[in-house]
């Protein structure tokens, strides 16, 4: 998709300072060949999203090895454990703290999730790497898979995470875009 959009860039004498991107391989290495001195800022969806899957991967682990009692507290709680605690609503805050008090391991990914969450509230880029070493150094001796593969991620693009507090971009109004013309290419399914 990108193949004719560079030459029309490189035509427009575009001056980029920064791209905000997920982090495919595919589009960062497409941007890094072709503005190899914009900055490369990863998107807080995207590495959120990542947080998400090691949770729930936790979570899975977890169901096959716990007894009925603890299968039954961890049971329906998926979307309790990706929801951001901000946007619990009341009612639900018991049925989690259930889930979370029964299973260590689902305690300790649950609040690493969340505490990566808080990155982008930090108030300097000094501090956002500060923040991000101690998360990583936590989430490397978790003794949760996914997490330290998570951990590791992070390491290794912690330059274009942080880039975040130089450019203040995201690639959330794009992103908005494609949820909405996806959500009407499914209305529209069978329509001609």
């Amino acid at each position: 998709a990108l193949t004719e959009f560079w030459p029309k860039l490189r035509a427009a004498k575009a001056n980029i300072e920064a791209v905000a991107c997920d982090m495919s391989a595919a589009y960062w290495s497409a941007v890094l060949e072709h503005l190899p001195k914009a900055a490369l800022v990863f998107d807080r969806f995207h590495i959120v999203k990542l947080a998400n899957e090691a949770i729930d991967e936790v979570r899975r682990g977890l169901q096959n090895t716990l007894d009925l009692t603890g299968r039954k507290a961890i049971k329906g709680k998926r979307y309790l454990l990706l929801r951001g605690k901000e946007n619990l609503r009341p009612e639900q805050q018991p049925a989690l703290d259930e889930a979370l008090q029964w299973n260590e391991p689902l305690s300790k990914g649950y609040y690493l999730k969340e505490e990566l969450r808080e990155l982008w509230n930090q108030p300097s880029h000094q501090d956002a790497c500060a923040y991000l070493q101690d998360w990583i150094l936590r989430a490397r001796h978790s003794g949760l898979t996914p997490f330290e593969r998570l951990a590791k991620t992070l390491l290794t693009h912690a330059k274009s995470i942080l880039n975040y507090y130089l450019h203040r971009i995201t690639s959330g109004k794009m992103e908005g875009i494609n949820n909405k013309i996806g959500r009407l290419t499914r209305l529209a399914y069978g329509y001609r």
